[in-house]
């Protein structure tokens, strides 16, 4: 028998899925885990949405094939929504592909675009897919260290200099995951910049750009020239909690836009049409439900940036995306992120994303989603407090800590 796959070998086991299995096996055994780790949206879809699917799907013409690119209403809805909250006038014919999801989206954008051997740039911690995407289509990634959006772009001026062959493009997600960390316009204006001088293509995530809490998270497309070099990628899965429905966008250069479509035409018919109408409707119609979730999210960020502070964990504030990244405790010593995530669950019940899943440089962080109520959270805040008094009652040694946790 041969050898493992040449892709698979490429890609190292999924950390995620460790905390996962774990987590099922403890509830199995009927324990009530508080569940802080997947993003995955527990808020319902807004009604009229939901109205929109069913009145579609009664219609016995929707249920062929649909398009690839995205019914024209849709692409028109996307492109009224890019004029209306960022004023960018897209071409709904050549510079909008409705996608399946962002993650769908990035993923065929890295296949389109990349030939074995290409040098890819992105942050390190990020979005798995933000590597692992462009390693599947065999690119070589450059991880590029990036504890703030500013130190992130001097790494890439550095590492262009020593990159054999150069770079290709680079990846920026701004709001961020896992650190939560937003840019503003001058950022973009600064990494446009940097891109044309060194003929390198922007591939931008902007899934979390409608969960902010302060000023309002701008888009890449917004500089001048951008739509020269640059694509974004968004969905509408938490802006409108539709996680399941797997929808989402990209927009910009018209040639990385047709690369993008040209793979998708060999690979999908698009998503089931009711679902694009009814993404029209969530698109074009009132908004206060998308203000509903922002403020939904953001007590959910106070409450446990509060209790876990009380708790003896310090939470760094985020000011977007439904994420807190967040350094393990003190008290854990030299514990990894698995570990700890591991630890943390069987002795506090509560889960979270170990900050290794993200990269090298997230291994001593976990990520922590804003997806369960203020009452879990606050729960999840004693549990953890508990926790803590006893490693610090204990006085075990890191060496103890590492064992316990794997």
């Amino acid at each position: 028998m041969r050898g493992e796959f040449h892709k698979i070998r490429r890609l190292p086991p999924y950390v995620f899925e460790q905390v996962n299995r774990r987590k099922a096996e403890l509830r199995t055994a009927g324990a009530d885990i508080i569940d802080l780790g997947m993003g995955n949206p527990d808020m319902p879809t807004p009604p009229h949405i939901i109205e929109k699917l069913v009145e579609t799907a009664r219609k016995p013409n929707v249920h062929g094939y649909s398009s690839s690119r995205g019914i024209p209403g849709l692409r028109r809805a996307l492109v009224d929504y890019y004029k209306r909250r960022f004023d960018v006038s897209l071409d709904k014919n050549r510079e909008v592909v409705v996608t399946l999801g962002s993650k769908e989206g990035f993923a065929n954008l890295a296949q389109a675009i990349t030939a074995p051997g290409d040098v890819i740039l992105a942050p390190d911690p990020s979005y798995p897919l933000h590597h692992f995407g462009f390693i599947m289509a065999g690119a070589s990634i450059r991880a590029i260290p990036a504890p703030s959006p500013e130190a992130y772009l001097s790494g890439i001026s550095k590492a262009i200099r020593y990159s054999v062959p150069p770079p290709t493009a680079m990846v920026l997600c701004y709001p961020s995951n896992p650190t939560a960390d937003v840019c503003d316009l001058e950022f973009y204006k600064d990494a446009v910049k940097l891109a044309k001088k060194h003929d390198l293509y922007i591939l931008s995530d902007l899934a979390y750009n409608e969960i902010y809490f302060d000023e309002p998270t701008p888009s890449i497309l917004q500089v001048d020239g951008a739509r020269d070099i640059a694509v974004e990628t968004t969905t509408m899965s938490k802006t409108y909690s539709m996680a399941g429905w797997r929808i989402g966008f990209a927009a910009g250069n018209e040639r990385l836009i047709s690369a993008l479509a040209r793979v998708k035409s060999y690979l999908d018919y698009g998503a089931f049409t009711p679902i694009q109408v009814a993404a029209c409707a969530a698109l074009d119609g009132p908004q206060d439900c998308v203000d509903e979730f922002r403020e939904t999210y953001r007590s959910r960020r106070d409450t446990l940036v509060e209790s876990f502070g009380r708790a003896g964990w310090e939470i760094p504030v985020p000011s977007a995306s439904m994420f807190a990244w967040a350094r393990i405790p003190e008290q854990c010593g030299d514990m990894r992120s698995l570990d700890f995530a591991l630890k943390l669950m069987n002795e506090a019940e509560v889960a979270v994303a170990p900050g290794a899943g993200f990269g090298e440089h997230g291994d001593r962080h976990v990520r922590i989603a804003l997806v369960e109520n203020e009452q879990r959270i606050r729960q999840a805040a004693r549990n953890i407090k508990k926790f803590l008094a006893g490693l610090s009652s204990a006085e075990a040694a890191p060496g103890e800590l590492r064992r316990t946790g794997s």
